[in-house]
């Protein structure tokens, strides 16, 4: 907010809503819908909906919550300590995991940038590499990371936007249709496959909200706001993503390493296509330093309650949280050498499950709270009949999500979310009251 207390607009903030979600997610799920077929398009249907009635929800929350720490807090309500534990814990390791995912898709555009065919242990080594540049820039500080982020940003707006109005001029209805669905799938199977691949790309909608105190009028902005800006990116995100598909045959697209880059040279040429690969390198490597800085605040908060080790606690004199930075690219360099796999693809594919599993469940831990949050806050009936409705839809995308993930991300999901009960159980007699 600004030295003259001028605050932002609903339109403002919606705006700015869509930016923050429109980060490198979206960049890769051309080649994994395309293995889908356009079908998938159902699956970006019920995800839009499901986002936002989480979003709404979310935005609730921020409004009315009094406690710190975003969705620990939240969980906090109805949980007590070790919800708040288990949000930050597994949203924790979603962002972990997930920053990896956005690592490979960096090396997927440079070597489409570059003209270039890596090896699996090439790209692990090319995404550690990636991961500790973006970590090391991050020593500067949140201001500068928050600047360049604000500018890459553009690298994945600009292609991807520009794509939905110009590409309709190079789009064949046939080669869409014959796209439909490959690999004669079942339906229910076909649409499910897709699920967590769409959600990915709306994953961080949970920081949506974090500018209610900077909008004029919250209590009626922020829900516009924050439905507006996500409303947006769904339609950005299924006109961008559909669009590829009656421009490039589907299975040159499912074998694309860096389809919008494919797509783009389809339509204008190689260069076209290793400009847009260049911009994609771009708004990755600033969507990775920006989210890089984030998961360590939320490692920093997690640990400011007590719950993680100190060390990720421990900042120097920029408030930067270095030593916590570093170990967790240190983790986040272990398990891109466990998840190489034969294609850069498959190994996408694998973090990108793995990283919705864990991420949905703080989403359902805070769905569950918002109706004790809105009883606290003395909320209106029918503006509560609203969200608890939109909650109840919100909580069953999430499982439909879960389910949709596959059996191996469900397996490692759930061992990493029973370890944080055991994890807790370590440090509980520091957070819960001891009775005889």
């Amino acid at each position: 907010m600004s030295v003259n207390n001028k605050k932002m607009s609903v339109i403002q903030l919606t705006v700015l809503t869509f930016i923050n979600m429109a980060g490198s997610g979206i960049i890769m799920l051309p080649s994994k819908l395309a293995q889908v077929g356009t079908i998938s398009v159902l699956s970006w249907l019920i995800t839009a909906l499901g986002s936002l009635a989480l979003a709404y929800v979310f935005a609730k929350c921020g409004r009315f919550s009094k406690r710190e720490g975003g969705m620990n807090g939240y969980a906090s309500y109805a949980f007590g300590k070790s919800g708040a534990f288990m949000a930050g814990w597994t949203y924790g390791l979603s962002l972990l995991i997930a920053n990896i995912a956005i690592a490979i898709t960096c090396v997927g555009y440079g070597a489409a940038f570059f003209n270039a065919t890596l090896t699996p242990l090439e790209t692990g080594l090319y995404t550690i590499a990636i991961l500790w540049l973006c970590t090391l820039a991050n020593f500067g500080g949140a201001n500068i990371t928050g600047k360049i982020g604000t500018f890459t940003v553009w690298g994945v707006i600009l292609p991807v936007c520009s794509l939905g109005i110009i590409g309709w001029f190079y789009f064949s209805p046939e080669m869409y249709v014959s796209a439909w669905n490959p690999h004669q799938l079942p339906f229910g199977e076909a649409v499910s496959a897709s699920i967590a691949m769409t959600l990915w790309a709306f994953l961080g909608l949970e920081s949506a909200c974090a500018n209610s105190d900077a909008v004029e009028n919250p209590e009626k902005n922020v829900p516009i706001a924050v439905l507006g800006g996500t409303l947006i990116a769904a339609v950005v995100y299924i006109v961008s993503t559909n669009i590829c598909s009656g421009i490039v045959a589907n299975d040159m697209l499912a074998s694309s390493s860096a389809p919008f880059s494919t797509v783009w040279a389809a339509m204008f040429g190689t260069t076209a296509g290793k400009v847009v690969a260049g911009l994609a390198v771009l708004a990755c490597a600033g969507s990775l330093l920006g989210w890089q800085f984030t998961i360590a605040s939320v490692f920093k908060a997690s640990s400011d309650e007590g719950f993680f080790p100190q060390l990720f606690s421990e900042v120097d004199h920029r408030g930067t949280p270095i030593k916590g930075m570093v170990a967790i690219t240190i983790i986040q360099s272990l398990l891109s050498l466990m998840t190489i796999s034969p294609t850069l693809n498959e190994q996408f594919e694998a973090l990108v499950n793995l990283a919705v599993v864990t991420n949905v469940i703080p989403y359902i831990l805070c769905m569950a709270s918002i109706f004790i949050i809105e009883k606290i806050a003395h909320e209106n009936k029918h503006d509560m009949r609203i969200t608890n409705t939109l909650a109840i839809i919100g909580t069953v995308y999430s499982f439909y999500a879960l389910y949709s993930s596959g059996y191996e991300a469900m397996m490692w999901g759930s061992m990493v979310t029973f370890l944080g009960w055991s994890a807790y159980g370590l440090i509980a007699e520091n957070h819960e009251k001891l009775v005889n």
